[in-house]
């Protein structure tokens, strides 16, 4: 007995992950149901069961269609962007229209089925000038159902925005954290500390400026990196910064060229640029001792933000694994916030290697 109610559960249990998993799944599960609890009220019509199911199905499928328009054209493209005016023709359009294909479908298809009423009962023409009737009859059936869709649809988005932002404030998180061990490593600090030193011991100078942009970098990293988006200027400023601590490295025998081409300030996820660049230099100029080339290209039109990043790549790492430098983590950060929004690629050629980020928004 106890193990009858353990498969019960096992196979409910399956079942209700496959339903969370697949959304096609659940809206066919919604309609399923309350196309059944319409049936036991129609049924004191003294209809047959086959006759209710027929004529149920005559209002289901303007039901449904009303529920999707509503969903997926009038609120995102009208009512969302605050086009009240669009909004209202467009649903009094809606509602005569759906309306309209209620009474038609029940007339000519239902009772002309069921009840065998001949078709030439009610034209088609007095059904579609009978607005009177279609509002007050069919209105309140068809969108009853739709917005009973409608509500039951955005408490699913809004609790599923909810979990998408807890898991990507955790993720965010962990990112963050291995993005700081990756730029904040011992090797940054010690060769930036001891180029420091030199010019200190040379009265170099450069020695306030250097010291001034490692502490830029410090505080954007460590404190200005709380917010989920971060302006595209900071982002730029920190990677000039960190060009210029670089710069004390390699000295004359690193060429490294920086250009924007930029509209707008947008928001974009902090550290995400710094983290491709600071590959550019680990895998390019870190690994190549002749002299290394790195180039940069920050683009922003319209809805279109673009980073290119690429360096040249000494003989004997050319073919080097391109999953190893870093690129995951930050492939699951874009990921969380921009979905399919976003392209990271990657060109790998003889002796040269770029990662291009191409991220699509529709308001920046």
């Amino acid at each position: 007995m106890l193990s009858l109610q353990l498969i019960k559960m096992s196979f409910i249990k399956r079942i209700s992950e496959f339903i969370q998993q697949h959304r096609q799944a659940r809206h066919l599960l919604f309609w399923l149901v309350i196309f059944l609890m319409y049936i036991p009220a129609s049924l004191l019509e003294e209809d047959p069961l086959t006759g209710v199911i027929i004529l149920n199905s005559c209002l289901h499928i303007p039901q449904i269609l009303a529920a999707y328009f509503l969903s997926y054209f009038l609120i995102p493209k009208f009512i969302l962007k605050k086009k009240y005016v669009y909004s209202i023709l467009w649903f009094t359009f809606s509602v005569y229209i759906f309306s309209a294909l209620g009474r038609i479908l029940t007339v000519h298809v239902g009772e002309a089925l069921v009840r065998a009423r001949p078709f030439e009962q009610e034209p088609v023409w007095e059904i579609l000038t009978d607005v009177r009737k279609l509002f007050e009859q069919y209105f309140p059936v068809i969108y009853s159902v739709s917005f009973q869709f409608l509500f039951v649809k955005f408490f699913l988005d809004y609790k599923r925005t909810k979990d998408e932002q807890i898991l990507l404030s955790k993720e965010k998180t962990e990112a963050e954290l291995k993005t700081l061990k990756a730029q904040l490593n011992p090797h940054f600090l010690f060769n930036t500390l001891n180029n420091l030193y030199s010019l200190s011991l040379d009265n170099s100078p450069k020695t306030p400026l250097a010291i001034g942009k490692l502490s830029d970098i410090l505080d954007h990293v460590l404190y200005k990196c709380n917010q989920q988006f971060v302006l595209l200027s900071c982002e730029i400023e920190l990677l000039k910064n960190y060009i210029e601590l670089e710069k004390l490295r390699y000295d004359e025998r690193l060429e490294i060229n920086l250009e924007t081409e930029i509209e707008k300030d947008i928001q974009i996820p902090p550290l995400v640029l710094l983290s491709l660049l600071e590959n550019a230099f680990k895998h390019g100029a870190g690994e190549d001792s002749g002299s290394p080339k790195i180039s940069v290209l920050i683009k922003q039109k319209v809805s279109l933000f673009s980073f290119e990043v690429s360096n040249t790549v000494a003989k004997e790492y050319v073919n080097y694994n391109k999953d190893a430098i870093g690129l995951s983590n930050i492939r699951k950060q874009l990921e969380l916030i921009y979905k399919e929004n976003y392209s990271l690629k990657t060109d790998s050629l003889p002796h040269f290697f770029k990662v291009i980020l191409e991220i699509h928004s529709h308001e920046n």
